[in-house]
């Protein structure tokens, strides 16, 4: 080896320390916990993919699962919707539109642990900001259905502004020429977004997707901070779930096997949107 090239390796050994020690590792740890039972202060004892089926047939991680699933696919569509709409209104000369635009990219920049603090000051219900204001009272966190929507809430305003930032980077992307031609068809604003800005859009609204969808899947920072996965567990998504099985409980195979049953499950559905987007463009 040249001194160069030792000298490149010798830059990238800490690198490549790291993601062995943090990443790699842990990976490969876990999922042979989740071929064991493990017992504190006993051998483990390899019980093969008896973990896996025990999730099948656990009231607790179905629910886990129909409350993520709830999450994540009410969560998105609005975010996606709320995103491309606030895209195409921003994407016009508005007054102040610079200022308009930073604000709307602040809740980005805040640590979901935060966030979640916040809203839970926010949506408390007796001297809540929200409360205070209303004539009447919302049971915000204390009602299985209230607190499920909260959490979607907090969600929702923190990355709608992360659609919005991507979308509106996109329309700009999209030459005026078209817009152009297709005035000397048709003025009507709904026929040139279906025909010219929507097919444009597919990719970048593909890939908003995907990283929404795969963000959501795992969320637990503001479920955590914001309800502690109650009332009851209308709010626990299945991250939680895995995370108190291994580091409450201490079955640290059982939420060994759930975390790498939600890893399968995200890894589907970003392979199904990926397979898309190769069809549309072959």
């Amino acid at each position: 080896m040249t001194r160069n090239s030792r000298l490149k390796n010798l830059f990238l050994a800490p690198a490549a320390l790291w993601v062995l020690a943090f990443t790699v590792y842990p990976l490969l740890y876990s999922l042979r916990l989740a071929f064991y039972r493990v017992n504190i202060g006993q051998s483990d004892v390899f019980i093969g993919f008896e973990n896996f089926a025990r999730a099948f047939s656990d009231g607790n991680a179905i629910n886990s699962a129909v409350v993520t699933l709830i999450f994540v696919g009410g969560g998105v569509i609005i975010q996606l919707s709320l995103g491309i709409l606030f895209a195409l209104l921003f994407n016009r000369e508005l007054p102040f539109r610079g200022l308009l635009r930073t604000i709307m990219t602040l809740p980005l920049f805040a640590t979901p642990i935060a966030v979640g603090f916040l809203f839970f000051t926010i949506f408390y219900e007796e001297g809540g900001l929200i409360n205070g204001l209303l004539p009447f009272k919302v049971p915000w966190l204390s009602d299985p259905s209230w607190a499920l929507f909260s959490v979607m809430l907090v969600d929702i305003w923190q990355w709608t502004p992360f659609v919005f930032l991507v979308t509106l980077a996109a329309l700009q992307g999209i030459p005026n020429e078209y817009y152009e031609a297709a005035s000397l068809e048709t003025s009507n604003a709904m026929t040139q977004f279906r025909f010219i800005t929507l097919p444009l859009l597919q990719p970048t609204i593909i890939l908003v997707l995907v990283l929404r969808i795969a963000e959501a899947f795992k969320v637990f920072d503001i479920p955590f901070t914001l309800t502690a996965g109650g009332p009851g567990a209308s709010t626990q998504v299945f991250s939680m779930f895995a995370y108190r099985t291994s580091r409450r409980f201490f079955d640290f195979g059982y939420g060994s096997a759930l975390a790498y049953l939600l890893l399968v499950a995200v890894l589907i559905v970003v392979l199904f949107f990926f397979n898309r987007i190769r069809q549309t463009y072959q």
